[in-house]
């Protein structure tokens, strides 16, 4: 469920689907994702509202997607012949991940 909740970093409201909430000290906090500005931020429970119709009818600005065809590699280093090549991999191995993050950065 899509809600409204207060962004002090961007000092706005925005739209965002809640991802988990835990207790703190004396106030609840909840994980959000802003569906406009595809990013995670927490906020406290009491900046939270239940959006209204029309607000809701705006197109997201930002969309989960995938990249297509691409395939993830990995470096096959060879001791015995003193070689090193980028090879096809079966899965994305976290040096991989973090690579293509700071790419995209």
């Amino acid at each position: 469920q899509i809600c409204v909740v207060f962004s002090e970093e961007l000092k706005c409201w925005c739209r965002a689907v809640i991802k988990s909430i835990m207790y703190c000290t004396d106030h609840y906090q909840t994980e959000c994702f802003l569906v406009d500005y595809a990013k995670y931020i927490f906020v406290k429970s009491k900046d939270i509202r239940i959006a209204l119709e029309a607000f809701m009818q705006i197109p997201y600005r930002a969309k989960k997607c995938r990249l297509y065809r691409t395939k993830p590699v990995t470096l096959r280093i060879d001791f015995c012949e003193d070689t090193a090549k980028i090879v096809p991999a079966k899965r994305w191995d976290s040096a991989a991940t973090r690579y293509f993050q700071n790419l995209l950065k």
